[in-house]
């Protein structure tokens, strides 16, 4: 009885709280809905469609609310992956959730910070908030979570110290807070982390690490994955994290600044499958037993500072199917044992200091993609059984070594080559017809080489190829109507060649090129009329060949013009219209030509131009004021056609100019002060103008100029001071002017001068300043045709580097200077001055010494004659007047007698002195 009635006492107990229970969990569960609801109303956006059944009207159905998984009818799991929503943590009350044990928040668009309310989930196992927004600092209550496992904060904005309360998650196997900008401890410390021993997974890629290698990480001796790529660690690597990492695959230190010796005990971390050790700062070889690593599938030391050989041993790496070691400095051969990588796809050993040939064993490896072993000093030819073998590489690049010889034929093998570079080598012989067979090529480069013969009509059936370089070479031949075929083709140079005959009208077919260079070949004939037409040419090039006729006036109708060159051929006529409105055209020679157009107007404004040559045709019209907004132009060249009017002072707010010439035109007006703004300017040249004026005083400002060019203007006035300001001049020019007054003795400053020092047929006078003879490294000097005088100032005797000079017509007087460079001088340098003497054909011989000497007793008399005279007039003036004095002052003169006399004795005793 007494079991009965405690029986009926549980039944009825359980009758009470059951639905106790029920209240409760409906309670919890409408809070966790409500809190789900407040958190949404704090989105920003989201996709509606997906949170439909987020509402306040479903509120009591929330474990079957999307993203949303319940265990005994509370929330365990909230997934939001990927579904495009837009807010912040800080309206999700996280204490709501107490049963909560995975959060899927990636891929997102959540920002601002993590709440620290986060470390009261303390079931949570997996936490993912990978690629959202998030900022500000981790926070430490995270290491609360004693159960997590799973941690990535991956791809976020985050920063501040990592917190060392992270090292308690002692059951974390994957924890990833790469692509952030996290800092190391405040000096380096990592003493306060532990080791965390269930850790297999560790990345801190792309942050901002400094110092040394974390310390912690060693006693993470568990770790498989390790990546700590892309931040700034220095030092070497610890000896320990060799010992004690012992289970590491994959290793990753690329991008940081670690530095010394590879150590040899890499070896002990036998089960690498993955080193990625590029972009540092290593140095030393690399180890030699690297061979032991038998397990390893990559291996990149790309762009450190290792030298020494590739060792032998890397042939036992039987798994490896990448080998990157590009940008170091190793030399000797290549060793033939890394023929025994049977698995490789992937071989990098480009600009590094290797010498020798290819060796045969490469052959051995078929299953090689992509080849690169340019920037060397390979040498010998290129073995056929190579080519016949690798029929699966894709990408061939072999460039700027020294090899030589001729291109097998058996190329024609590499049937899946879709970049094939062989530039720059001493490859010989002709370009293989066999070329053609590669239907997948896109890019070709034979650039640079010694080939002959015509270019093969196959390669014109390349219908895929992109890219055809043939520049520098001897190649010969036309360039064939089958070109049209090329209809990928965007950029094609043949430039520096032996082609000729005229371009086919098949180039015009062409409708997606961008670059077509045929620079100094001998082409002729006219461009076809429909080149360029509808197409957006950037990079043109017909410079040094003999075509004639007009350009093609839709050559840049598509406005997209970079690099327009047509120097020095025989074109004619006028420019195409569409060349004004070019605004992207950074580099423009016309020079060269015949070209008659009207300039005024001809051209536009162009922002990025920086080379402009129309010199040497017969341009007419005047400067446009547009140049001047030409910003970036540094090179200005208009000399040597008719263009006439004045320089427009716009052309002074070029301030990035270097050189402007516009010699040889009809320019006229004054030289404008606006000139002298241009800062920048090494090269002036307005010779052969009509410029009126004087000399611009603003020119001083020009303190980089060391081409200065006036000569053959009608300048007038003096020469200014200011161009003794000029350090680094190397010439001057102001001939054939009518410069006058003194030669400025501040030339003699212009310790740079070299070519020449030209002031010849102007109106300068006065004498040759001494100074000049300071000129040590002038070549050329010129004076003649002016109204100098005075002697020739031997101390230009000492000008050792000059070779030619001219004083002729001039009023020069005294002899001429017979030692240093005058000792072999010739009289032509100083006809036309009839003061001047020497022992030179042409001019009079200076008078002998005794003669002198007589002449200067002579000239000695008459001087003690004229004095003389003089001291006798004053003794007759001065008794006159002291007759006077006696008849009216006789008093006086009794009563001073003696005072007198004693004056009168100063007086005459001075006048005797």
């Amino acid at each position: 009885m007494t079991i009965i009635k405690h029986k009926k006492c549980l039944i009825f107990l359980l009758l009470i709280l059951l639905p106790l229970k029920i209240a409760a969990q409906t309670t919890s569960t409408t809070t966790q809905a409500k809190s789900l609801l407040q958190w949404k109303s704090t989105f920003s956006s989201f996709p509606h469609d997906s949170f439909n059944s987020w509402s306040n009207s479903n509120i009591n159905n929330l474990c079957n609310w999307t993203f949303i998984v319940c265990q005994n009818n509370v929330v365990s799991e909230i997934n939001i992956s990927n579904a495009n929503i837009s807010g912040t943590l800080d309206g999700l009350n996280f204490t709501s959730f107490p049963a909560l044990t995975r959060l899927y928040f990636s891929f997102n668009n959540i920002s601002g910070e993590i709440p620290s309310s986060i470390g009261n989930l303390s079931k949570l196992t997996y936490l993912d908030f990978n690629t959202n927004l998030l900022e500000g600092s981790v926070p430490p209550e995270i290491g609360q979570l004693k159960e997590l496992q799973y941690v990535s904060l991956f791809n976020n904005g985050l920063g501040g110290v990592i917190p060392y309360q992270i090292s308690n998650l002692q059951k974390v196997t994957h924890l990833d807070f790469g692509a952030n900008y996290l800092e190391s401890p405040d000096d380096d410390d990592w003493s306060k982390f532990k080791g965390m021993d269930s850790l297999t997974y560790l990345s801190l890629y792309l942050n901002s690490l400094t110092s040394g290698f974390p310390g912690f990480i060693a006693n993470c001796r568990n770790l498989t994955f390790l990546d700590l790529s892309d931040n700034a660690l220095t030092d070497n690597i610890p000896e320990i994290v060799y010992d004690n990492l012992g289970k590491l695959e994959y290793f990753n230190l690329s991008t940081n600044n670690f530095g010394g010796p590879l150590s040899s005990n890499i070896s002990k971390l036998s089960k690498l499958k993955e080193v990625q050790f590029a972009n540092n700062k290593f140095n030393g070889q690399i180890p030699q037993d690297i061979g032991a690593l038998a397990d390893l599938e990559l291996l990149n030391l790309l762009n450190n500072s290792l030298g020494g050989n590739i060792p032998v041993s890397i042939g036992k790496l039987h798994n490896l199917n990448n080998l990157e070691l590009r940008n170091n400095s190793l030399s000797s051969s290549i060793p033939s044992e890394i023929g025994s990588c049977t698995n490789l796809t992937y071989l990098a050993l480009a600009v590094n200091n290797l010498t020798g040939e290819l060796p045969l064993s490469f052959a051995n490896l078929t299953k090689l993609i992509e080849v690169g072993l340019s920037d060397n000093f390979i040498s010998g030819e290129i073995s056929p059984h190579l080519f016949s073998s690798w029929t699966e590489v894709a990408s061939l690049q072999i460039q700027n070594n020294s090899l030589s010889g001729s291109i097998p034929e058996e190329i024609g093998f590499m049937k899946n080559l879709n970049l094939l570079f062989l530039y720059k080598n001493k490859l010989t012989g002709s370009i293989p017809s066999e070329i053609g067979k590669l239907n997948d090529l896109t890019n070709l480069d034979l650039s640079e080489n010694i080939l002959s013969g015509p270019i093969p009509s196959t390669v014109f059936n390349l219908t895929n190829l992109l890219r055809l370089a043939l520049f520098s070479n001897n190649l010969t031949g036309t360039i064939p109507q089958e070109i049209g075929n090329m209809t990928s083709l965007a950029h094609i140079d043949v430039s520096d060649n032996q082609l000729y005959g005229e371009l086919p009208a098949e180039i015009s077919r062409l409708q997606n090129l961008q670059s077509f260079y045929v620079n100094t070949n001998n082409f002729s004939g006219s461009i076809p009329t429909d080149f360029g037409k509808s197409i957006s040419l950037q990079l043109v090039g017909f410079s040094n060949n003999s075509f004639v006729g007009e350009l093609p006036p839709d050559l840049c109708s598509g406005f997209a013009l970079k690099i327009f060159t047509v120097n020095g051929n025989n074109f004619t006529g006028s420019l195409p219209s569409c060349l004004k409105n070019c605004s992207i055209l950074e580099r423009l020679r016309l020079d060269g030509n015949q070209f008659t157009a009207n300039i005024t107007d001809a051209f536009g404004v162009y922002p990025v131009l920086y080379f402009v040559s129309l010199k040497n045709n017969k341009f007419t019209g005047h400067i446009s004021p547009e140049w001047g907004n030409c910003e970036l132009l540094q090179n200005l060249e208009m000399g040597q056609n008719i263009i006439s009017g004045e320089i427009p002072a716009e052309l002074g707010n070029l301030t990035n100019l270097q050189s402007l010439t516009l010699d040889s035109n009809q320019l006229s007006g004054d030289i404008p002060t606006e000139i002298g703004n241009l800062g920048m300017v090494f090269m002036l040249n307005l010779s052969n103008n009509d410029f009126i004026g004087k000399i611009p005083e603003s020119l001083g400002s020009l303190s980089r100029l060391q081409f200065l060019d006036l000569s053959d203007n009608k300048l007038i006035g003096d020469i200014p001071e200011v161009i003794g300001g000029f350090d680094g001049l190397l010439i001057l020019n102001v001939s054939h002017n009518n410069l006058s007054g003194n030669i400025p003795p501040v030339l003699g400053n212009l310790h740079s001068l070299q070519i020449a020092l030209d002031l010849s047929s102007n109106s300068l006078s006065g004498e040759i300043p001494r100074n000049l003879g300071s000129l040590l490294y002038l070549v050329n000097l010129n004076v003649s045709h002016n109204k100098l005088s005075g002697e020739i100032p031997s101390s230009l005797s000492s000008m050792v580097s000059l070779t030619s000079y001219d004083f002729s017509y001039n009023e020069l007087t005294g002899s001429v200077p017979t030692d240093g460079i005058f000792k072999n001088s010739s009289a032509e340098a100083f006809v036309g001055n009839t003061g001047l003497c020497g022992n030179l054909k042409g001019l009079s011989a200076c008078k002998s010494s005794s003669k002198s000497g007589n002449s200067t007793k002579k000239i000695l008399i008459g001087v003690f004659v004229t004095v003389g005279c003089l001291i006798i007039l004053v003794i007759i003036i001065a008794g006159i007047c002291i007759c006077r004095r006696q008849e009216k002052h006789l008093d006086k003169e009794i009563k001073s007698s003696k005072k007198y006399d004693s004056y009168e004795s100063i007086i005459w005793e001075r006048e005797d002195c």
